[in-house]
């Protein structure tokens, strides 16, 4: 196993210094998915939940969150993201989510494309809650991250 980089030489949490590192483009995908009773994903397929549009509001949500990660997680960066993507694929028990974060930043967008999954899917599940008590979130991994030079 690697040694954890927001420790510093005592043990402490610490933020990584990037300032040495180039500006790369860089991608990251993540997914995860909400599993729903039929009767619940009918009514987002018929956009009939009383909350309103459910996958509008939670795309939104997604990329709000994405642009909200530094705040939300102590040791991340603020980088300046390009690109923030939530997409949705209503499935038999479930919403599957993917979200894609793109930057031109020295360090990665996994834990923005990370947030904006989870956030989009606590927005579903705050949007349904009414009508589906058993929701279940899971599943929230990072799929693909990439960078390369600035142009590519």
């Amino acid at each position: 196993m690697s040694q954890l980089t927001h420790l510093n030489r005592k043990g402490e949490a610490a933020m990584v210094d990037v300032s040495a590192k180039p500006p790369l483009r860089r991608e990251a995908i993540a997914e995860g998915r909400i599993l729903l009773q039929p009767a619940t994903l009918d009514l987002i397929r018929k956009n009939q939940v009383k909350k309103g549009d459910v996958l509008s509001i939670a795309r939104i949500a997604g990329i709000q969150a994405a642009k909200q990660t530094q705040y939300l997680i102590p040791l991340c960066h603020q980088i300046p993201l390009s690109k923030v993507q939530v997409d949705f694929e209503l499935r038999p028990k479930a919403v599957h989510i993917t979200a894609t974060a793109i930057t031109v930043a020295p360090t990665g967008v996994e834990m923005e494309a990370l947030t904006a999954v989870s956030i989009a899917a606590l927005t579903i599940y705050d949007m349904c809650k009414a009508a589906d008590k058993k929701m279940r979130i899971e599943g929230v991994k990072l799929v693909k991250k990439t960078k390369g030079t600035p142009e590519s």
